[in-house]
């Protein structure tokens, strides 16, 4: 087999690094329909532009990766990487979560590409992992900056609309929401229970989307103990 040529020399040790590198790589392709939803959940859910175009950005150098580990690992093995299981996909309580969970993922991400660069023979490949590593590093300082921009940002809404159909035009965010709710079948009552609660929110004069972040928030934390009841009953 070809990767046998990649023994000649090694110590035990050695060898050892390189299977680990190998099973990493493997890991590091797989589960990439869950990353698919996984951002495209961000970024449907990112509140302005910009945050949209960075999330985008991050999600092409990702996509850009997994081609890069899957020829290394076909060159260096002759076997292409299995598709491994498929984990269902489940959201994020709000977008913040998300971007916590994604900074998180890409600092674990570094760690891992750090011994898969360590046990690759060739300079050639290790450059291309490094490559990767300083990816990984711009990312994570990236969603540090999104982090942050949204948990210190203020809740409260910048303009206040005035007439009726400013309001409806205004709370669109949340309509959108709503209806999204009642297509993936959560109970009705929840649905009120939440969605009241974000109206009131908005009233007292937080953003439409800060509104929603703050009652999913309360149950996702049991903050509300009705609003986890409420969803897990049946109308």
């Amino acid at each position: 087999m070809q990767q046998m040529n990649y023994y000649q020399g090694y110590n035990n040790g050695q060898q050892q690094a390189y299977q680990r590198s190998l099973q990493l790589m493997a890991e590091a392709v797989q589960g990439e329909r869950e990353d698919q939803l996984f951002y495209d959940y961000l970024i449907s859910k990112a509140p302005t532009a910009e945050q949209k175009e960075i999330i985008t950005s991050i999600r092409n150098d990702e996509i850009r990766h997994n081609q890069l580990f899957r020829q290394m690992y076909q060159q260096l093995t002759g076997q292409e990487v299995g598709m491994g299981e498929n984990e269902e996909f489940v959201p994020p309580a709000t977008y913040v979560e998300g971007i916590k969970k994604a900074l998180f993922g890409e600092l674990k991400a570094m760690e891992k590409y750090r011994i898969i660069r360590a046990g690759l023979p060739y300079r050639e490949y290790r450059d291309v992992v490094f490559e990767i590593l300083t990816d990984e590093l711009k990312h994570a300082t990236l969603y540090n900056f999104l982090y942050t921009e949204n948990r210190t940002s203020s809740p409260l809404q910048t303009h206040n609309p005035k007439t009726p159909d400013e309001w409806i035009l205004h709370t669109n965010y949340l309509i959108e929401e709503g209806l999204e709710d009642v297509r993936r079948g959560v109970p009705a009552t929840h649905i009120l229970q939440e969605f009241i609660l974000m109206g009131v929110l908005v009233g007292q004069g937080y953003a439409p989307e800060a509104a929603y972040q703050t009652v999913e928030e309360w149950e996702r934390t049991g903050q509300s103990k009705l609003l986890q009841q409420s969803k897990n009953r049946m109308d």
